[in-house]
């Protein structure tokens, strides 16, 4: 497609409507929309029984201490089973579960049975280290199988998992397994990154030194690679798992017991630990991965290419399509290794018919060249997901385009952490799509578009996006702060619980976002603390005072711009601008290091002390200066100007 033709298909405004053949056998039709509207909990109540329970809940929602909201309150089940278990019992056992594809080309299928075995054995061997129920259980492992398998068996013994993305500092680990007080720690050697052994174990020797309790670590080995060993201490996953019997018998466990913390950023610096809970996050994570992915489970290859350390990688790699009893692969290593067409060669290699990844990735692959992907059979695809971040125009034209056909929907997928499920996107069979929207909330999700003053803005009108009805999968608190959960979600419009993202409602009343309206910045799709970066750079002996922004990237959605001031003895040199760089990556992982560096003489500031960062957004994006007459000293912003080179003329 030429620049002429794509910018007159997005100046129509052009729409797509459902394929005729996807549409006449989609898994969810409109008719779901009003079923939901008209009996909301009677709709959820029916999705619950998408699961099997141990013990039927006769009680849909328990609203009667908001914003502390209880779902099937009086059910039981066991989550492990129900992605497991039930699909082997149903005769599906020799289904494939897992294609796990290896950065340097290794490879293996597992099926449902023998996902069953491995998940009984690694539950027996976390019984056999005094793991119990309620325990808490940190994992840190790359995107290799037994991420999965070790997710599953805590959830199958009712331990509370915390998965921490492998690409975070010792110090970042250290602070999730500090405040979720975890007893066990899962992680690997290392994994394939780039071509090459990227090692794990010391991150979690390191972190260790600085927290209590961890009475064992469960090392996975994945390359090979020496690794220091604690004895008494660190146990070989493969030893103790192989001498684990296969059986295991699965405790069912109440609806309301606790599934999971997953930690994100927050304003203060202090990571906020999501607590998700077991049946109606399970319910709502599998309706969905049915609804909007439109799964067949018997035919369908799903790919979802996040880390299993973000939510997306929980509910759409692990819990959603395993309960759904799907067929998926799992990819270790980035994008362009060994070379910048991996991905279209996985999906060529295994038939993949639905993809989920983000714009970040779109954005890349888009500026890679058409070529790469031209080069590969994708026919396969059938339907498209995006998630992490709002998807421009041009990126969702050229991944209809170019990876599925012209003809294959996209599915731009609305959600959060803290919602634990998807909430906001069209269905593949029903909507008419529009590129860069994500349209509407799904059947039995209440969201809305409001003002300062909650007001409901008409159609055509930007403000705040907001939930207004529980829903299952959300976050049940904040991990041991019930006053901060209070405090960050439902304070600023009061009943609602309030996103922290922007939106505008079009015309049609479709939803289109807007990015983050906080300090937390969306970079390739992941939460980052404005607070946190800008402690890791004081915390830097050259660096007196710091405010971090985020400005629009082409590439990433928000990249990272950091304003510092110098201590009297530092002097700015393009070296110690690389050296902050790097000393932030170092202290809170590489996907946290600032694009750039911007050395000041002062801040602009408000008469209480408050950085403007809105205003050093203007300037890292290369706009004119908005209105400054709320700080302490205006002349301040000529200053800063003054100091930097002109927007754009940066590499």
């Amino acid at each position: 497609m030429s620049n002429e033709s794509l910018a007159n298909l997005l100046k129509e405004e052009r729409r797509f409507a459902p394929p005729a053949e996807l549409a006449a056998a989609a898994n969810v039709t409109a008719a779901a929309y009003a079923q939901a509207s008209e009996d909301r909990l009677g709709f959820w109540a029916e999705q619950a029984r998408r699961l099997d329970w141990a013990v039927e809940p006769t009680e849909t929602l328990d609203w009667s201490n908001p914003p502390f909201a209880k779902w099937f309150a009086d059910g039981k089940l066991n989550v492990a089973y129900n992605c497991v278990d039930r699909h082997v019992e149903a005769g599906n056992g020799d289904r494939i579960a897992i294609h796990f594809e290896g950065e340097p080309g290794d490879s293996r299928s597992i099926t449902y049975a023998q996902l069953k075995d491995e998940v009984s054995q690694a539950a027996n061997a976390l019984l056999e280290l005094g793991v119990t129920k309620g325990d808490r259980v940190a994992v840190y492992l790359p995107m290799i199988a037994e991420a999965v398998v070790a997710i599953l068996a805590c959830a199958r013994i009712g331990a509370t998992h915390s998965v921490v993305f492998g690409g975070f500092s010792a110090d970042a680990v250290a602070s999730r397994i500090t405040d979720a007080q975890a007893k066990l720690v899962i992680t690997a050697d290392g994994g394939y990154r780039r071509g090459k052994p990227s090692a794990l174990k010391p991150a979690i020797d390191e972190a260790l030194t600085k927290v209590d309790g961890v009475e064992h670590v469960l090392v996975v080995r994945r390359t090979g690679q020496d690794t220091s060993w604690t004895e008494g201490r660190d146990v070989w996953w493969h030893e103790i798992t192989a001498r684990q019997s296969t059986e295991h018998t699965p405790e069912a466990h109440e609806a309301e017991h606790p599934l999971f913390i997953l930690y994100t950023s927050g304003t203060t610096g202090k990571p906020k630990g999501i607590l998700h809970t077991s049946g109606g996050y399970l319910t709502q994570a599998s309706y969905t991965h049915h609804a909007v992915f439109d799964l067949k489970p018997e035919t369908d290859v799903y790919w979802c290419t996040a880390d299993i350390g973000w939510v997306t990688g929980h509910s759409y790699i692990v819990y959603g399509p395993l309960a759904n009893g799907a067929t998926q692969v799992i990819y270790e290593g980035t994008p362009d290794t060994p070379h910048q067409g991996r991905f279209w060669e996985i999906v060529q290699k295994y038939g993949v018919t639905i993809l989920y990844t983000a714009p970040t990735a779109i954005r890349t692959f888009m500026k890679w060249g058409d070529d790469i992907p031209a080069k590969f059979d994708l026919s396969s695809l059938r339907v498209l997901g995006s998630v992490g971040e709002p998807i421009n125009p041009e990126a969702w034209i050229w991944y209809r385009e170019h990876i599925g056909a012209g003809k294959a929907p996209i599915v731009d997928t609305w959600w959060q952490t803290e919602t634990g499920a998807m909430m906001i996107s069209p269905l593949p069979g029903v909507t008419e799509t529009k590129p860069g929207s994500a349209q509407r909330a799904l059947p039995g999700i209440a969201a809305t578009v409001v003002d300062d003053e909650a007001r409901e803005v008409p159609n055509g009108s930007g403000g705040y996006l907001v939930l207004t009805e529980p829903w299952p999968s959300m976050l049940r608190t904040i991990w041991g702060d019930d006053q901060r959960y209070i405090d960050t979600y439902w304070s600023r419009f009061e009943g609602r619980y309030f996103a922290g993202d922007g939106a505008k409602k079009d015309e049609d009343g479709d939803i289109w976002l807007l990015g983050r309206v906080d300090d937390v910045m969306l970079v390739s799709g992941h939460n980052i603390s404005t607070t946190e970066v800008e402690s890791a750079l004081v915390g830097h002996p050259s660096v007196a005072e710091s405010a971090v922004v985020g400005a629009t990237d082409a590439t990433t959605g928000q990249a990272i711009v950091a304003f510092v001031i110098l201590r009297g003895t530092a002097t700015e040199t393009p070296e110690l601008v690389e050296e902050l760089r790097a000393h932030v990556g170092r202290t809170l992982g590489p996907i946290a290091k600032p694009k750039q560096v911007k050395v000041v003489g002062e801040l602009p500031k408000t008469r209480s002390g408050k950085i403007m960062r809105r205003l050093l957004r203007d300037i890292a994006e290369g706009r004119e200066v908005g209105d400054t007459t709320t700080l302490a000293d205006s002349t301040v912003m000529n200053l800063i100007q003054s100091q930097l080179p002109p927007a754009g003329s940066e590499g």
